[in-house]
């Protein structure tokens, strides 16, 4: 029984099964793929936006029925130091998904090999089929500059016969000489009433009633991702059958109070003791697979309400500089416990000083 996310995904950029919102955009997309002339796309956009069922779209757009018939294979790689790496991907005879970030700073050999396979492998009928195949590399925006680098000059050298779609959600991470080969595709958060218009479609056809109070709820608590926003109306279905009282609380995620209560065990007191309790905590959450930017920018929602006007600026100015380090660096831990440590010397050097 597949989850509603999945069962009433869009199949198609128009039609009975289409997308429902950003259509000017979803026409843009169907001209560029009426031709051989496909350019190379970066899809960027916030998480739950749309951006990987346009991209499942504008491959049926290109192959038909034969790019949903699909198989889940580990691929093999050796690196120049004979390191084995392993990842997982997803394929079709047409195209092929993965996250090349999955391997860490080895990303560079993965996305080489795996393009330069896809390009040297033909259609067996290239007259009545596109003549080149579709490589999507999800989280793009988590590739090493070294790979990015290596992937433009990749993406130069099987121009004719192999198609790059990059899928990101910061367009700042990557490298301008990338952006450059690519259609920039920038898509959207759907509006808060894009959600409740599709929420109430689903339930509609799923035939449940649910109270517009509880609805109201899960459009305001996901805020702007209409994947999560699926989820808690399919996880609120579950928890109550098909009646939902008018006074149901929606409940945010475990992990979302998890990380409000690690904020208030930070303001309660600064001390190496709660620096290594938080410590803790934070391993947890990322062991959950939540991801670290995500954990940050949570942590900084939940303290930023709790400080004096006086310090805020300076609060959010440590917490970019933190959050950059995230970004170029390999372990999560260490900067999101550099910014608590942080954080918790200015508060408590404000705290300490006389009224």
């Amino acid at each position: 029984m597949a989850l509603w996310v999945d069962k009433y995904r869009p199949k198609q950029l128009f039609g009975k099964d289409g997308v429902t919102f950003n259509l000017e955009q979803a026409q843009h997309l169907k001209y560029l793929v009426s031709d051989n002339s496909m350019p190379h796309l970066l899809f960027c956009g916030p998480s739950g936006a749309g951006k990987k069922t346009r991209i499942k779209c504008l491959l049926r757009e290109l192959y038909g029925a034969g790019a949903d018939r699909t198989q889940l294979l580990v691929k093999n790689f050796v690196t120049p130091s004979n390191r084995k790496l392993e990842i997982q991907t997803v394929s079709s005879n047409y195209h092929i998904e993965l996250t090349p970030s999955d391997v860490g700073i080895y990303d560079r050999v993965v996305v080489q090999d795996i393009v330069k396979e896809m390009a040297q492998t033909s259609q067996i009928d290239s007259g009545a089929q596109k003549p080149f195949k579709v490589v999507v590399l999800s989280e793009a925006d988590s590739l090493t500059r070294d790979a990015q680098h290596g992937l433009r000059r990749t993406m130069e050298k099987y121009a004719n016969n192999c198609r790059i779609i990059l899928c990101c959600e910061s367009l700042s991470r990557i490298i301008e000489p990338l952006q450059s080969r690519c259609i920039v595709v920038n898509v959207p958060a759907p509006t808060e009433n894009d959600i409740s218009l599709i929420i109430r479609d689903v339930l509609n056809r799923e035939r449940v009633e649910m109270p517009e109070a509880v609805i109201e709820q899960i459009i305001k608590k996901s805020e702007r991702n209409l994947r999560r926003a699926l989820l808690m109306a399919e996880a609120t279905r579950m928890q109550n059958g098909n009646t939902i009282n008018d006074n149901f609380i929606v409940p945010k995620p475990e992990w979302e109070t998890y990380i409000e209560e690690t904020a208030k065990l930070i303001l309660s007191k600064q001390s190496s003791e709660i620096v290594a309790k938080v410590r803790e905590r934070i391993y947890e959450v990322l062991s959950r697979c939540i991801p670290p930017n995500i954990i940050f920018n949570k942590l900084l929602e939940f303290l930023l309400p709790k400080c004096a006007d006086e310090i805020v600026s300076e609060i959010v100015s440590e917490a970019a500089y933190f959050e950059h380090r995230l970004v170029l660096g390999q372990k999560a831990i260490f900067h999101i416990e550099a910014f608590v440590v942080a954080f918790m010397d200015i508060y408590l050097t404000h705290s300490s000083k006389p009224k």
